[in-house]
């Protein structure tokens, strides 16, 4: 039997008091405006983790499990790489999949921050390229990272000043296109800029530019950098263009201890389940440079089993968070 202090919430941790308000404001505004919350949130995948799988296999993946919109890992580094437009257009049309957005792969050779002006200008050729692609798929976002990913170490102390540079350049074609460019804040043990939530938003501060104003959130990122991963989605607000879904172990949903429930509570809170705003998985495992994942074949089982249980684990706690009283 509980004590009173148990039930007044008198002991508990700070997390769980955070968590206890969010739970709290979400059952205030669901019960204020019941519309707000009857659309549930649009599951997508980030499919770069499938390696060199066939774009087919990933998407029949994806449509086996309920999923019905796909993340495209942005492959388009030169102007004769990446899928073909009309193969990637036929297998999507095939599974009645369509396109969230796409993960921009920023590295050294295409590298927002870096020194080199021939980096720099790979970084915004590369950008303008993906944007091209995700246009022509009526997609609503490219993720794009302010520095190399795998490189948590500073060149110097411009980078902040030279990326943002480098994306305000971008910026006529995001108003263009009208896809956002959704800045993902990283841990920093994987690059050397924007590391949380707050930095995205004095990152987007410096970058100045009235089409580039969006985030790509990550629970994994955000467990190890936030205070609070619920109270930065949060933060984050209106801004959040999607959320990348990974448990506290950077696995499977279910497998670590992400507090899931709040998770959703937030991002409800947050309106992110409003048309062309997505919640996507990207479970990759704790590598310091996750890119090794992308150039590797695909472990089909394993994959399989990944994606199952993932949306198997997100549908069943949206479904409780829904049926609260």
């Amino acid at each position: 039997m509980e004590s009173k202090a148990v039930k007044a919430g008198i002991g508990k941790q700070n997390w769980q008091r955070r968590s206890d308000e969010i739970r709290e404001a979400y059952l205030v505004a669901r019960k204020a405006d019941p519309a707000r919350f009857e659309r549930k949130i649009d599951l997508s995948w980030s499919v770069w983790m499938f390696g060199l799988e066939d774009i087919g296999a990933s998407l029949d993946r994806l449509a086996r499990n309920g999923i019905g919109f796909v993340e495209l890992k942005g492959d388009r580094w030169t102007a004769d790489s990446g899928i073909p437009m009309d193969k990637l257009r036929a297998e999507l049309a095939a599974s009645g999949i369509r396109v969230s957005g796409a993960c921009g792969m920023f590295s050294g050779d295409n590298d927002l921050s870096s020194p080199s002006v021939y980096s720099r200008q790979n970084a915004i050729d590369y950008v303008r390229r993906e944007l091209e692609t995700l246009a022509g798929l009526s997609a609503s976002y490219l993720i794009v990272v302010p520095s190399a990913v795998g490189r948590p170490l500073a060149v110097d102390g411009s980078e902040l000043a030279r990326s943002a540079e480098a994306l305000r350049k971008c910026g006529p074609d995001f108003a263009r296109t009208g896809i956002k460019a959704a800045v993902e804040p990283i841990r920093a043990a994987e690059v050397s800029l924007v590391h949380s939530v707050s930095d995205a938003l004095r990152y987007l501060e410096k970058v100045d530019h009235p089409a580039i104003g969006h985030i790509n959130g990550d629970t994994y990122h955000m467990s190890l950098e936030e205070a609070h991963v619920g109270r930065a989605i949060l933060g984050a607000g209106a801004r959040l263009a999607n959320l990348h879904l990974a448990d506290t172990n950077r696995d499977a949903l279910g497998t670590g201890s992400l507090d899931l429930d709040t998770v959703i509570m937030a991002a409800y809170l947050a309106g992110m389940n409003e048309s062309g705003r997505f919640l996507t998985p990207e479970p990759l495992g704790p590598f310091p440079d996750p890119y090794v994942l992308s150039t590797s074949p695909c472990n089909v089982s394993v994959m399989d089993a990944l994606v199952a249980s993932t949306v198997s684990c997100f549908r069943e706690r949206e479904a409780a968070v829904r049926a609260l009283p």
